[in-house]
């Protein structure tokens, strides 16, 4: 039998009713006044934010690491509301952190801004300011380790040479294609002052997954800047626009538009035959073999192979649906059997590249994100040895033994994460609707995680969980057990500076 943890250890969550091992009380998050859901979300009626952002975003850039927190949180009580903060946060960001040499590394700062915000979004009122004061810190070494490396910020555009509202969208597509920095840089400012939001968004849509470098971050940050601006507000675009922009053209050493390189070849490949697949390509049928059969090729065979069977199942008539949930599954039995860094980005860049595609509006980009999501799945298992021979199909469900499932579950992830694999699909056979144990997995992140990618990940499982076919989502959903935290890991100190922090 599972040991039982102590149930005074635990936390009881407002939300869930589960219990939540870590750090005590949370109670003293009530010196704040509580985030509602309508203020974390983004308002449709929202035009603009306050015009006066710079002072805040100053703030956070002057303000030194160990005195941030409590700084911030004096002016929440006085009534700092969490737009402005989060504005703020992602503007500090990417005015003070570098996308090299590669879009990763440092840079998450940037890219977790909105991870953190969707880990807010489906937190309790009451905690969600946590991911926030997170991200604060997280920024504040970031922004550190930048300046020791270079001392860059982002410079102001050239003003003179900005192209006017009728040529800035064609000079953009120009200076991309051309991997043109200093253009594209001009064309985006031009963009982001005459252009709607939707047309720029289709725009860096088609650009995000064109290359394999950065593992997909690239993706994942056209899709987080996107989901970021639809909360704070589009007049904050401009510099935002800007380091997506200077993010996407990062490259090596051989200029891609005169090159060869491996990490472009698939994009190249992909736009020709993404003109094979059938108009009524969406109209398709869902079929559970057709996803099992994609997922035979996305183990053994090479990215080319992959997009092959992608256009064969399409034009055979399987839906689009089924298609992603091979790719979502595929990309969750990856890390199954490698668990780790390379792994975990192949499942945060397919939620990223299924955002874009949802989001989309346009079939040529729709094609293309699905078929550059299909390549880069075997991409990122050429990058790993020793990988185990699990499949996610043959995962058996493991009795639980307690009457505390989830509590359970948490706690043997600490220990055996495919025991705790096993026992969350046993306990998902029951549950369909695992609201408990989402909420625990939260609340795990902000007690114990540590990383970017704990926020970056746990936010994207959390949130895929519902975009996969009820067939295979409790198999996807238990994969995530070899990357998320356990009620046994090693708390974080945040928690404990927020509430010093608080106590003035």
């Amino acid at each position: 039998m599972a040991p039982r943890l102590p149930r005074r250890t635990f936390l009881q969550s407002a939300a869930a009713g589960s219990a939540l091992l870590g750090l005590g009380d949370l109670s003293f998050l009530s010196k704040l006044r509580p985030v509602s859901a309508d203020e974390a979300r983004p308002d449709p009626k929202l035009v603009r934010l306050d015009a006066g952002i710079e002072p805040l975003v100053r703030l956070l850039e002057e303000t030194p690491r160990n005195r941030l927190l409590e700084e911030v949180a004096g002016r929440i009580k006085k009534g700092l509301n969490y737009r402005d903060l989060l504005a703020a946060l992602q503007l500090a960001g990417v005015r003070n952190v570098q996308p090299r040499p590669r879009v990763g590394f440092k840079f998450h700062a940037v890219l977790v801004v909105n991870s953190a915000h969707l880990a807010s979004l489906s937190s309790p009122d009451s905690d969600r300011w946590l991911p926030i004061f997170w991200s604060l810190d997280y920024f504040k070494a970031a922004q550190a380790q930048n300046q020791e490396e270079t001392g860059w910020r982002m410079s102001p555009v050239n003003e003179t040479k900005v192209p006017s509202s009728r040529k800035a969208r064609q000079a953009f597509v120009q200076a991309m294609d051309n991997w043109d920095e200093y253009a594209a840089d001009l064309a985006v400012a031009g963009l982001a002052r005459s252009t709607g939001a939707n047309e720029v968004f289709e725009l860096f849509a088609h650009y995000g997954p064109r290359d394999f470098r950065d593992i997909g971050h690239k993706a994942i940050f056209v899709a987080n800047s996107w989901r970021t601006l639809q909360c704070i507000g589009w007049q904050h675009a401009e510099p935002i626009l800007r380091s997506l922009a200077y993010a996407l053209l990062r490259y090596d050493k051989v200029n891609p538009a005169k090159g060869d390189e491996p990490a472009d070849r698939p994009y190249r490949r992909n736009q020709g035959i993404a003109a094979k697949i059938r108009t009524e390509w969406q109209e398709g049928k869902p079929s559970k073999d057709a996803t099992a059969d994609l997922l035979a090729v996305l183990r053994e065979g090479s990215e080319d192979e992959t997009c092959d069977k992608v256009v064969a199942l399409l034009n055979g008539g399987t839906a689009p649906q089924s298609v992603w949930d091979g790719l979502f599954a595929g990309a969750g039995e990856l890390l199954m059997r490698h668990p780790g860094i390379i792994a975990l980005h192949s499942v945060t860049s397919t939620n990223a590249m299924h955002f874009a595609y949802q989001q989309s509006a346009n079939d040529e980009t729709r094609r293309l994100l699905l078929l550059q999501n299909a390549a880069f799945i075997p991409l990122f298992r050429k990058n790993l040895d020793s990988l185990s021979k699990d499949h996610i199909e043959a995962l058996e469900p493991l009795p639980l033994e307690t009457n505390e499932p989830v509590t359970e579950i948490f706690t043997n992830l600490s220990q055996n994460r495919m025991v705790a694999a096993r026992k969350t699909l046993a306990y998902l056979n029951d549950h369909p609707e695992p609201k408990d144990l989402m909420e625990m997995a939260r609340l795990l992140v902000f007690l114990k995680g540590t990383d970017s990618h704990d926020y970056k990940f746990s936010s994207a499982v959390l949130e895929d969980f519902n975009h996969i076919s009820p067939e295979w989502r409790a198999r996807f959903l238990a994969t995530t057990m070899f990357q998320l935290r356990g009620a046994g890991d090693k708390d974080n100190r945040l928690v404990e500076r927020t509430r010093e922090a608080l106590k003035s």
